[in-house]
C-alpha cells in the first residue's frame, strides 16, 4: 500500500475546527468524500504537509497552532482600497467576504472591515490567521493519475 505523496490525486474527509470545537468546515457527514490532487491549491501548502505519508484508510487528528497552518496575522494586509480600485458591481458591506482579480489573473480574497465614502478597508489575512486549529483528515483513496 503506498501513502500520501506530493502530486497525488486522493479522496478524503476532513474537518478544521477551532480548538474550542467551532466547526469551520467538515465534509465528514457529506454523502461522498473530496476529490484533490495535492500541490493543486484545493488545500494550503502548510495544511497539505501533514497528509504527507498517510495510508488510505488512515484518519488522523493533527492540533495546529498559527504558525503551522494560517499563519499569523500581518497588520501590513489590511489596506484601504480607494473607490477606484473596487470593481462597480461588488456588493460593499462590512464583515462581507470579497475576492479580486489582481492584473495578473490570480485572484485575492478579503473581508471588509469599513466602507467609507474616501475608500474600503479591506483585512487580506486568512480568516484563521492567529488561530489554533484542530484538522482532521481520513485519507479514503489514492487515485489514479488522470490522463492530461
Amino acid at each position: 500500500m503506498s501513502c500520501v505523496q506530493l502530486g497525488n490525486r486522493i479522496t478524503l474527509r476532513y474537518a478544521i475546527r477551532l480548538r474550542n470545537g467551532t466547526e469551520i468546515i467538515s465534509n465528514f457527514n457529506e454523502p461522498e468524500p473530496d476529490s484533490l490532487t495535492l500541490g493543486d491549491g484545493t488545500l494550503t501548502p502548510a495544511l497539505e504537509q501533514w497528509l504527507i505519508g498517510i495510508n488510505p484508510g488512515e484518519r488522523h487528528v493533527f492540533l495546529l497552532d498559527p504558525w503551522q497552518a494560517f499563519g499569523a496575522r500581518n497588520d501590513e494586509l489590511v489596506q484601504t482600497l480607494s473607490p477606484q480600485d473596487i470593481p462597480a458591481d461588488m456588493a460593499l458591506e462590512e464583515g462581507a467576504y470579497v475576492e479580486f482579480t489582481l492584473p495578473n489573473g490570480q485572484t485575492l480574497a478579503g473581508t471588509i472591515l469599513e466602507v467609507q465614502a474616501d475608500g474600503v478597508k479591506v483585512d487580506f489575512n486568512h480568516p484563521l490567521a492567529d488561530c489554533p486549529i484542530e484538522f482532521e483528515a481520513e485519507i479514503v483513496s489514492i487515485l489514479e493519475p488522470t490522463a492530461p
